[in-house]
């Protein structure tokens, strides 16, 4: 089931006035659960949910999707449930943000949530980058109008480089994969487009 982060604080308009953590939903959500099942035979939850760090529900679900955490400010309650969410077996992916403010937010944020763990920069040899597709390369997507408008593959002049980082827990087991200077949802949304 793909599972949307919906956070509290962050500002931005996103979907219908939602908030950052709404953008490119409901089509990048619905296209990634029916491309995963059509490409693996996992059987997928065509509806996908969305549900807040202090959800007891959010245990149900193995995977959770965090967009647009540029500007994102987690609550006391938001920074323990994700922490007790992720060493109790959860799995975050976390997307669409740009250039070193964003970062710097970001990882204040995150340093909250775990003041003892360093995302660590992943590398193209890393196998996640090679268990469906055998990536060539880290993949940069800008917003479909983005590139349309100008052909570059990063929306800011201090995002050109793309980054895959990842938090880990105590035996190895990774427990969040964080994708900077790339907007993979939007890639999922507009799929079907250009």
């Amino acid at each position: 089931t793909f599972v949307r982060v919906r956070f509290s604080s962050g500002g931005g308009g996103g979907f219908r006035g939602g908030g950052n953590w709404a953008t490119d939903w409901p089509d990048s959500d619905l296209n990634f659960s029916f491309r995963l099942h059509e490409l693996t035979a996992l059987e997928t939850d065509p509806n996908g949910k969305i549900l807040e760090l202090t959800d007891e529900a959010l245990f149900d679900y193995p995977w959770l999707y965090l967009i647009e955490p540029g500007r994102m400010s987690l609550s006391e309650a938001e920074v323990a449930g994700l922490r007790k969410y992720l060493l109790n077996g959860g799995f975050l992916m976390v997307d669409d943000f740009w250039g070193e403010y964003e970062w710097d937010n970001f990882y204040r944020e995150i340093k909250r949530v775990f003041p003892d763990r360093e995302p660590i920069e992943l590398p193209l040899e890393h196998e996640i980058f090679h268990l469906v597709y055998d990536l060539k390369m880290k993949p940069q997507v800008p917003s479909m109008h983005f590139w349309q408008n100008t052909g570059l593959t990063y929306e800011r002049q201090d995002a050109a480089e793309v980054h895959y980082r990842a938090l880990f827990d105590d035996k190895g087991r990774m427990m969040a994969i964080i994708c900077h200077n790339t907007d993979l949802g939007d890639g999922w949304e507009r799929e079907g487009e250009d």
